[in-house]
């Protein structure tokens, strides 16, 4: 059996590289949430004083951890499928239900909001948003740029879990299965 392409194998660990490096930086913002999240209860509970902008910062932190993070659950296996059918499945039929998910509904729809959404933040940034609330962050158009940036990193890791579905329907599972452990756990 022929190898596969050493250029396929580099840009797949390549993306997985960059889908992990995102993932482990987002990760962060969770204890930065928990961390502003218990100043703000004690500034507001032991001392009576309010901060819309950490108030706000932890809404931020929060949005970048679920929009920025979907490609790194798709890089872990961590989304949404039907498990009862999809885990008892050979690597084949799972290569194809995966190949066919990205194909016909991850694409279009990251496709679709990335293009409904440029408009949306295009403006944001060329009126550099702000808060709507006095003392809060005046930086929205960032805020709102994560709209663009999930579909965008999403397409990438597809592109990566696509092309390992490839490798494994032409019989390069051992190829994919490689890949994979290189792409260690880890947690704060």
């Amino acid at each position: 059996m022929d190898t596969p392409s050493p250029f396929l194998i580099s840009l797949i660990r390549g993306i997985n590289r960059f889908t992990d490096l995102t993932g482990r930086i987002v990760s962060w913002f969770v204890l930065a949430i928990v961390i502003i999240t218990f100043v703000v209860v004690v500034m507001r509970y032991v001392f009576n004083i309010g901060s819309v902008f950490m108030q706000e910062s932890i809404t931020y932190f929060h949005n970048y951890v679920i929009m920025l993070g979907a490609a790194y659950a798709l890089l872990k296996g961590a989304h949404v499928r039907v498990d009862i059918f999809y885990r008892p499945s050979s690597a084949r039929k799972k290569a194809w239900v995966d190949l066919l998910g990205f194909i016909i509904l991850m694409l279009p729809t990251c496709g679709f909001i990335f293009y409904i959404s440029w408009e949306y933040v295009l403006f944001s940034w060329q009126m550099l948003e702000g808060s709507q609330e006095a003392g809060g962050i005046d930086a929205r158009y960032i805020f709102k740029t994560s709209i663009l940036l999930m579909p965008a990193l999403m397409i990438l890791q597809g592109v990566a879990e696509t092309l390992k579905c490839i490798l494994v329907l032409s019989g390069h599972e051992s190829a994919v299965a490689a890949l994979d452990e290189h792409v260690e756990e880890h947690g704060l």
